[in-house]
């Protein structure tokens, strides 16, 4: 008998959420750019209006007995560590799409694996393997192609930002790593998006204009970045890779970047040319090179 017929249908919907989470992922760039209020503002209410359906979540877990409770000092800053990362990623990010291009930014901070095997080198010895090396190389000349090539006119300050993003997601996949054996997806969702909420307000208060969308759109755009993009994105990946292969998971990286580049051209009218288009596929074919070490 085949494996086809031998999946069950939580297996066989795994692939599809997979997809459709890469997806709700790469619209939040577009999401970004239409909101009202500023980068940072908008990075408060994308992790803050998620909270409620994280709590939900959460009190739907413990009422089961499976999401324990940080029992000490050091649990909880175990688990607000990632929710700084985030801070700090969603920040960076936000800001780097206000002055590069919506393609350029995801590619970009799409090079957190790479990160997370430098990191996993430096702090726990990890080894690294020749093939990290060729990834690194691929990347790194695709970068060269992608802003050699006038990639989507965007300005190096904000390839820059976008790149420090992929660091502080490096950072928080790290620090995740060191929970999942202890607390649950919705425990360190929870947490993460609660610090990451209460580190960005301070920072939005003092930077932005104002921190309110003045009209109904205004807010259904954030809605629409956070549950879309943050709550079902992020969910339907974790539900997917609990059934997948972790080979599959390479899909996201593909589908995240052209999602976003497509839905970039299409409302934001950012066309792709030539060297954006053989820039882009390089960093990614060093990304995915990268990932198999």
């Amino acid at each position: 008998m085949s494996d086809a017929v031998l999946a069950s249908p939580a297996q066989r919907l795994a692939l599809p959420a997979l997809i459709l989470g890469g997806l709700a992922i790469g619209s939040s760039p577009i999401f970004v750019r239409l909101s009202e209020v500023g980068p940072i503002a908008t990075a408060v209410w994308r992790v803050a209006l998620a909270l409620p359906i994280l709590f939900l979540w959460y009190r739907a877990e413990r009422s089961r007995g499976e999401a324990a409770r940080p029992r000490s000092l050091a649990d909880c800053v175990a688990l607000a560590l990632p929710g700084l990362f985030i801070a700090a990623d969603l920040v960076a990010w936000h800001w780097a799409l206000t002055i590069t291009s919506v393609a350029n930014a995801t590619l970009l901070a799409n090079l957190a694996p790479i990160f997370v095997t430098l990191g996993a080198f430096v702090l726990f010895r990890t080894p690294i393997r020749p093939i990290f090396a060729a990834g690194l190389a691929v990347a790194i000349a695709g970068v060269v192609v992608l802003k050699g090539g006038g990639f989507g006119d965007g300005a190096l300050a904000g390839d820059a930002l976008a790149a420090l993003a992929a660091v502080f997601y490096g950072g928080y996949i790290l620090a995740v790593g060191r929970l999942r054996d202890r607390f649950s997806v919705a425990t360190v969702m929870l947490w993460t998006s609660a610090v990451a909420a209460a580190a960005t307000l301070p920072l939005a208060l003092l930077m932005e204009p104002t921190l309110l969308p003045p009209t109904l759109y205004g807010w259904a755009i954030l809605i629409g970045l956070s549950w879309v993009s943050q709550v079902a994105g992020q969910s339907l990946i974790t539900y997917a890779l609990a059934w997948l292969p972790p080979a599959f998971s390479s899909l996201t990286l593909l589908v995240q970047p052209i999602a976003a580049a497509a839905l970039a051209w299409i409302v934001l009218a950012e066309p792709l040319g030539p060297a954006q288009g053989l820039g882009g596929a390089l960093v990614l074919a060093g990304i995915l090179l990268a990932r198999k070490a």
